[in-house]
């Protein structure tokens, strides 16, 4: 029933590549944001490496998403590679960097990305502790990252993936969509960002559509960012911004 339920949450507002290529600096051959998908939060979850099912992708559709940020330094990078190409993307703070680092998260806002959630300490995983500090956790990551951010945006995904029937059925009574992943670049290994993005181009050309899980933190992946976006174009992919209802530009 919740696959029924879920495609009734999206309403899709679409623009064309050309459009946004034409906006970016004069730049017509930027790869842009295809469209922007708006999502109802309320009771979804997504992502099929947690869930059984993800968003209303089309073939070679993908959402950039990035974890654990701001961090000086690899987050800038990663902001002037997206804002270089004209791409949006949703990025999954920590509070207390972004607590600690409030004119990035700023700046993100202020270039169109969504905000989202991540707890405010990151531990290993949420659902290793009690429930009761596993919610103070994430409430006390949303309040830090809506300070900072001045908005606030009802996206979270757990550390790790870790969650637990309890935390799941907290954040659905908060009115928060729960983000899984269905690929990831595996960059908390260390490998270098020609290798990185040979992982991530052979998996989304596996997968043929899906959320992808980046971490702008990381050096490694900072610096291949660039060349991703460059790859996408070239292989015809179209990037899809997520953003809640009512908050589509």
């Amino acid at each position: 029933m919740r696959c029924f339920a879920l495609a009734a949450l999206f309403a899709a507002f679409v623009q064309s590549s050309a459009a946004h290529a034409a906006a970016c600096n004069g730049r017509f051959d930027a790869l842009g944001t295809a469209r922007v998908l708006a999502l109802d939060p309320h009771g979804v979850r997504v992502g099929m490496r947690s869930f059984p099912q993800t968003l209303p992708l089309g073939p070679k559709e993908v959402v950039l998403t990035f974890d654990d940020g701001p961090m000086p330094g690899p987050t800038d990078r990663v902001l002037a590679a997206l804002a270089a190409q004209c791409v949006r993307a949703t990025f999954f703070l920590i509070g207390r960097n972004a607590a600690a680092h409030p004119a990035l998260v700023r700046r993100m806002v202020a270039e169109g990305h969504t905000i989202a959630h991540h707890s405010m300490t990151h531990p290993v995983s949420l659902a290793r502790l009690r429930t009761a500090a596993a919610i103070a956790d994430i409430e006390r990551g949303i309040a830090a990252v809506e300070r900072a951010a001045g908005v606030s945006v009802p996206f979270f995904r757990f550390p790790g993936f870790g969650q637990s029937p309890a935390l799941l059925t907290h954040l659905e009574r908060k009115g928060f969509a729960v983000f899984g992943a269905d690929l990831w670049a595996s960059d908390w290994l260390p490998m270098t960002p020609e290798n990185e993005l040979r992982v991530v181009m052979q998996r989304l050309n596996a997968a043929g559509r899906g959320i992808l899980v980046l971490h702008d933190t990381r050096s490694q992946t900072a610096r291949m960012v660039p060349a991703l976006l460059k790859a996408l174009k070239t292989g015809g992919w179209q990037i899809v911004h997520v953003v809640p209802t009512g908050r589509a530009p």
